[in-house]
């Protein structure tokens, strides 16, 4: 199927600025590296005609972070691709962001850059968790619903966004059209346009919120309690996913946990 060039993904990271991170904190906002739990809604972005759901949950204990997201209503037998998105508000993105593509109104990933901002850490089920891996899609869950847990190392600066409530969950993939597959109804992705856009259109999200900080904050749109994010980043920024190779974009049949 349509394969994602090394030249295509170093270009994207050439243009990507610096994420300012936030300061670390721990639940009670002291700096730390103790135990924190985290847990965030998974809302759909209906105006890119998803109507699934999930939750996340993430148990961090210094840098090591034990992750478990469930999602279901996604597109069957598709890989979609997930990760921890850091540096920016750390809220989800509001529908208003949209914008018209293709004749067509949707929310693609670099229109959340200012609200969840970059790739911090790539939810793959196997093999490298960084930035690189954002579309190693060959290693990420395939829907429809699927039970993810993992036990990763995060870095410093996740681990920092974790603990002072900056991190935000995002699960791609869309079939905006309702015709079973990617396809190019929205156009090409705007991550490399040899993808179709639904391959990397945002289709679920969630702010990541420590328990202990009372009612959790999560989704976006209609469930979305934090209006933090009702102006774009000044600094905003293109979405950092270099590569060290070609990575391919491939249906496959089955669920991943």
């Amino acid at each position: 199927m349509n394969k994602i060039t090394a030249a295509s993904l170093a270009a994207l990271a050439a243009i990507a600025p610096a994420v300012a991170l936030a300061p670390p904190a721990l639940a009670d906002g002291t700096p730390g590296h103790g135990d924190v739990k985290l847990h965030a809604t998974l809302s759909p972005f209906k105006v890119n005609k998803v109507t699934g759901s999930g939750t996340a949950m993430v148990h961090l204990e210094g840098n090591k972070a034990h992750v478990t997201i469930k999602v279901r209503g996604l597109l069957a037998g598709a890989p979609h691709a997930q990760h921890f998105h850091v540096g920016a508000k750390g809220v989800c993105p509001p529908e208003s962001a949209a914008k018209v593509r293709n004749g067509k109104l949707s929310l693609n990933t670099t229109d959340g850059l200012p609200f969840y901002g970059a790739i911090g850490t790539s939810l793959t089920t196997s093999g490298d968790t960084g930035p690189a891996s954002g579309l190693a899609v060959d290693r990420f869950p395939v829907g429809p619903e699927y039970t993810y847990k993992r036990t990763i190392t995060v870095t410093d600066d996740v681990a920092k966004s974790l603990r002072s409530d900056n991190a935000v969950v995002v699960v791609h993939g869309i079939d905006y059209n309702g015709n079973g597959e990617y396809d190019n109804v929205l156009g090409p992705s705007d991550l490399d346009p040899s993808l179709p856009a639904e391959a990397t259109n945002p289709a679920l999200c969630g702010a990541l919120r420590t328990t202990a900080t009372g009612a959790v904050k999560g989704g976006q749109g209609g469930t979305q309690t934090d209006q933090r994010a009702t102006v774009a980043a000044a600094a905003g920024g293109a979405l950092l996913i270099g590569t060290a190779g070609t990575l391919y974009l491939r249906r496959r049949t089955g669920s991943t946990s």
